[in-house]
């Protein structure tokens, strides 16, 4: 535990470290002399593996547990055992495609794109409220015949986008509270707002979180957040007082078993699953809770069935692989080569570890229930395939891909083309174009 906390201290250290060198502070990085633009480079040192390890390791857990959990299911809703796992697979093979497709892209194109995106993700989660198809009680989905989407999994990224290229424009300004805290908040506000609609608590939820964090990373003044914490959780309990249901939900969530009949029997199935797979599991595929107890038991509650079947062993295995790709997720963010590419990467990794961490809470009791999947585990496409795609855009900021060369003098360029070759740590090569002139000519 103290080597975690070690690490985890030096990994904040270093973010904070990093943000202060490209934020311009270091006046030791030689530059141009027409331009400004820097002539030190990071350099192409390849994808992170064990991020795109740990990525393909909870897809292909997620697979094998999707056919497990599901199979009883759809066998008798659909007639084929293997109706969710056919599906999951054709989600998996487009979003791997989209995984290899974002790890090439550079991620300096999503920076001209952020406003695009943040645009259209508003405009989806306003009109799925008017055509969009309702099941469960909530209306989150565009419907057309077998095929659905899912504006809410686009809106994550998103607002990461955008809060990364406001952030890295904004700079020192995000101090101020009308230019660099208000902003961000508002547009944020307002996504939430479009998401309770639906209603999503959960990603809502998410959403402000994120965005809080990474103000705090950008260097917001304290005072604000706390004030904006402060104005938020009143309105939160006053939302979910508000609403019968959400009410309901809330005391269940005090005293499962005194709601065990009703609102509360998701949450005490699923700690019956848990608990009664120990520590070994019963077996794959053995589980018990699947046989119609816990309902559609393949999507957000499907830890419940990892639990029952491979015990607490399979439990803490996705917890290793969720904490693997955090760290990998923060060790990108230090050593992006632009400050943008530290927000992105800190902003995915952030969306990633908060829905990966209230749904285990969830599973296990420790928080109210929440409509959220587990990232690539849980059954379903949108989520499968706008996960991998985020996963790519990591992967390429831990590549630290070059920067494009505009701007710089040909010479510079050309002696720039294959330098700073480096591995991965240690100091960096200062290519130096022309004669270096006498201090004292």
């Amino acid at each position: 535990m103290s080597r975690l906390a070690t690490e985890a201290s030096a990994l904040w250290s270093g973010l904070q470290a990093r943000l202060q060198r490209l934020r311009g502070s270091d006046p030791t990085t030689p530059t141009t002399p027409t331009t400004g633009t820097p002539l030190i480079r990071p350099s192409q040192v390849g994808v992170d593996r064990v991020l795109v390890g740990a990525v393909l390791g909870l897809l292909a857990f997620g697979m094998v547990m999707v056919y497990s959990s599901g199979a009883v299911f759809a066998a008798k809703k659909y007639g084929d055992a293997a109706y969710f796992l056919k599906r999951e697979m054709i989600y998996a093979l487009l979003g791997l495609g989209a995984l290899s497709v974002a790890t090439r892209i550079d991620y300096g194109l999503y920076r001209r794109l952020a406003y695009p995106l943040l645009f259209l993700s508003i405009f989806l989660l306003a009109a799925v409220l008017k055509i969009g198809s309702r099941a469960g009680g909530a209306i989150r989905w565009f419907r057309l015949g077998p095929l659905s989407f899912q504006p809410g999994e686009l809106a994550k990224l998103a607002l990461c986008i955008y809060l990364a290229a406001l952030l890295a424009r904004k700079a020192e300004k995000v101090r101020v509270f009308s230019i660099g805290f208000l902003p961000p908040l508002l547009i944020t506000g307002l996504m939430m707002g479009l998401l309770l609609k639906q209603p999503d608590l959960g990603t809502a939820a998410i959403f402000g979180a994120v965005a809080l964090g990474l103000l705090f990373v950008a260097g917001t003044r304290t005072s604000y957040l706390i004030l904006a914490v402060l104005v938020a959780l009143p309105a939160g309990w006053k939302f979910i007082v508000s609403t019968p249901f959400r009410m309901r939900r809330m005391l269940a969530f005090l005293d499962p078993w005194a709601f065990r009949r009703d609102v509360g029997y998701q949450i005490t199935e699923s700690l019956i699953s848990v608990g009664s797979g120990g520590v070994a599991g019963l077996g794959l595929g053995d589980g018990r809770q699947k046989l119609f107890f816990l309902p559609e038991a393949h999507t957000d509650f499907i830890l419940s069935i990892i639990g029952e079947e491979l015990g607490l062993i399979g439990v803490l295995c996705i917890v290793a692989g969720f904490t693997l790709l955090v760290w990998r997720g923060l060790r990108a963010a230090v050593r992006a080569r632009d400050v943008f590419g530290t927000y992105l990467a800190f902003g995915i990794t952030a969306m990633f570890g908060l829905q990966a961490l209230v749904n285990i809470g969830v599973v296990l009791g420790s928080l109210p229930t929440k409509g959220l999947p587990l990232p690539f585990i849980s059954y379903g496409g949108t989520s499968l395939v706008m996960s991998l795609f985020s996963a790519g855009v990591l992967a390429n900021i831990s590549a630290r891909n070059p920067e494009p060369h505009e701007g710089l003098i040909p010479a510079a360029r050309h002696a720039l083309k294959g330098a700073n070759r480096r591995l991965d740590v240690g100091p960096r090569l200062v290519v130096e174009v022309g004669r270096r002139r006498s201090p004292n000519p």
